[in-house]
């Protein structure tokens, strides 16, 4: 089938910090890129940073390990629905385990940022993304792929990656 059919254009967050998450994310990508209904588009570099704090998970016991992070661009036929559940499914077939405890350790976290310039807001999905303007560790690899992004409300990418800190965001050098 022609690729002029996959005109919906999805921007995807991933992130793991379970396991060889480098090795993890990479097989990640390769099997969202294998999907019949999607086409790569870009992949940012990797990016390495804290997780979330214990003060903003009370019921963590232990310290989380750091979360490797990083956005692809795709196309695709899939709607948003069809979208999350495909990304789901790919969260399962690498271990991905979901408890009521937010922001846990997970060997894989797919996240659908932007789709296409949507809003969209039901119980499983909201776009864009609900936190996508708070993270750094989302919006510097989004703005390495789409520097000039503007999000469906008008704010430019530009404008929203100097409203927060990447002091403890490290770009990680996978050539050696």
């Amino acid at each position: 089938m022609s690729h002029s059919s996959f005109n919906n254009i999805a921007y995807i967050g991933l992130g793991s910090n379970l396991g060889e998450s480098l090795t993890l994310l990479t097989q990640a990508t390769s099997t969202i890129a294998s999907h019949p209904d999607i086409t790569l588009q870009q992949c940012s570099s990797w990016y390495q940073n804290p997780a979330l704090t214990l003060s903003e998970n009370p019921l963590q016991s232990t310290p989380p390990n750091d979360y490797l992070n990083g956005v692809i661009k795709l196309s695709t036929r899939l709607s948003p629905i069809e979208l999350l559940d495909t990304l789901q499914d790919i969260e399962q077939q690498y271990g991905r385990v979901r408890t009521e405890v937010r922001w846990e350790d997970r060997t894989l976290d797919l996240d659908i940022l932007l789709y296409n310039n949507k809003t969209f807001s039901s119980e499983r999905l909201t776009l864009p993304h609900s936190q996508l303007h708070t993270r750094a560790f989302v919006l510097y690899p989004l703005h390495e792929i789409e520097p000039h992004l503007t999000l469906p409300d008008g704010q430019k990418l530009n404008n929203l990656i100097h409203q927060v800190s990447n002091k403890e965001l490290e770009k990680i050098d996978v050539s050696s």
